[in-house]
Order: C-alpha cells, then structure tokens, then sequence
C-alpha cells in the first residue's frame, strides 16, 4: 500500500473512531446500573450488565414514561413534514426552473437568501403565531414549521436545471402536460436526490429539540427528544442509565433510516444529471 493511501486509511480510521466512541459510550451505559455509570473508573463495555433501564422505560416502575406514545408522536411528525418537504419543494423547484414564471431570477435569489438568516430569529415570531391561532399543544404546531425548507428548493434547482430540456420537450410533443412532465418525467429522474432530501428532513425532525420542546408542554404530546429533555430535569435526573437508554432509542430509527437509504444518498452526490 502506497504511503499516502496509507496516511488516508489511518486518518479515516482514526476519524471514525472518534465519531463512533461516543455512540457506543452511549449505547454501552444505556445496559450499566445508575452507579457503574456514575463510577470514576472508566469501563467502555458493562461491567454488570442489566436490562433495567430499558425495562423501566417500556413497562414502567415507579416513573411513569410514555415511551410508546413518544415515539408514535415522532415518528408521525417525522413523516408528515418530510411528505410535505418533498411535496412542496419539488412543486416549487419544478415552477422556478421549468415553467414561465415572472420574476423567477427573484424568487430563487430570495429563496437562496433565506438560507443565510439563522432560524432562531424566526423561533418567536412562528410560536406567536401559532400561539394567536390556539395551535400549541396540537400536531400542527410541530408540522406545520418544517413543511417548507429553502434548502430542499435550493438543492431541487441545481438539479432540474441540470436536466435536458430535449427530454421534456419530447414529452410534451407525446401529449404530456405540464403535471405530467413533472410527475412522469422528472420525478421518476430525481429518485436519488429526493431521497436523499427525505433522509435529511426525517433526521432533522425527527431530532429536533428546541421547537417541539417550547411548543409542547403537554406530556403526552411529547416527541422523543423533547420527552428525554423533560426526564433529564425531572425523574430521571439523577437515572443516568435511564437517560442513556432513552438517548439510544432516539438515535436508532434515524440510523437505520440512513444505512436503508445510503446507496440513494451515494448515488445523489455523484449523479451529475440524466445521461443523453
């Protein structure tokens, strides 16, 4: 092995180590008792290993968790705004770079625009808003926010403008409308880069904590990350165990949802457009 392939593959190594420790530091207290993860003695596999905090957090004991309806909350959440991400996004990008619109140059310059104002500075104009309309504590409140993202547009447009204008055109003189170029011409061709817009928008909901903490103060309204911030202060303060196993419970449906659509994510960083 030539030196400098050898240089890369210790320092991917060494990378990867260091991005996975943490995990797996995770993963590991999540089956240690309260007091070995509290321990000055560092052991990265469990010393006395226990089902405990798992048992405690899906059949109960003496804190009540709504684990299941947590996890349902997040999952619908997630689900619901990524339909509406790619339903939108598409739509949009579609219009500003195949359709005859007026001012289209403005619309994407705004569009990229928005990409540089922090989203913190629209927390609290959004949750008054929301708050005016009687919508806090509801599913819509935590939908509603992610159901349009300039980002998926911007990345939407660099792909459609990539796509030759000769194909559509063919589909046109077939008898094709404009409904039906967008979806039996290019979404059946951007597979690849919806897919990997979808991973990223599930990701991102799914792990949010800002929003759907301030948003929601009911219980069983909860999504996952908003609900372990709530045990972290409350019951399980001290449940250090605890907390780790509802952490890995919150990082596993993300995870797989990645490695299940990785060959799509590949495939969108390579692609360059639609071979003539």
């Amino acid at each position: 092995m030539k030196p400098l392939k050898l240089f890369y593959v210790v320092l991917a190594s060494v990378l990867g180590i260091i991005f996975i420790l943490p995990i797996l530091w995770m993963f590991s207290n999540s089956f240690k008792t309260d007091v070995e993860v509290m321990s000055p003695v560092f052991h990265l596999l469990p010393q006395e290993f226990t089902w405990d905090n798992f048992h405690t957090i899906f059949v109960g004991g003496d804190v009540e968790v709504p684990i299941f309806r947590w996890i349902f909350n997040s999952f619908f959440v997630g689900f619901a705004a990524t339909f509406l991400v790619i339903l939108l996004d598409t739509m949009a990008a579609y219009a500003l770079t195949k359709l005859d619109l007026p001012f289209k140059k403005t619309l994407i310059a705004l569009f990229v625009g928005s990409l540089m104002v922090p989203g913190i500075i629209s927390f609290l104009p959004q949750y008054l808003n929301f708050s005016n309309l009687n919508l806090i504590n509801t599913y819509y409140v935590l939908i509603l926010p992610y159901s349009g993202g300039a980002l998926g547009v911007f990345l939407l447009i660099q792909f459609f403008q990539s796509f030759p204008i000769e194909i559509i055109e063919a589909a046109k003189m077939d008898g094709a409308n404009k409904w039906h170029v967008f979806t039996s011409v290019l979404l059946p061709s951007s597979v690849s880069i919806v897919t990997t817009l979808a991973i990223f928008t599930f990701m991102g909901v799914f792990n949010d904590y800002v929003w759907p903490f301030f948003t929601v103060t009911d219980l069983e309204m909860r999504t996952l990350t908003a609900g372990i911030a709530v045990m972290a202060t409350g019951s399980f303060v001290q449940s250090y165990g605890k907390l780790m196993a509802l952490a890995t419970l919150s990082t596993l449906p993300t995870l797989l949802i990645f490695l299940i659509g990785q060959r799509q994510f590949i495939q969108s960083i390579t692609a360059t457009g639609v071979k003539q």
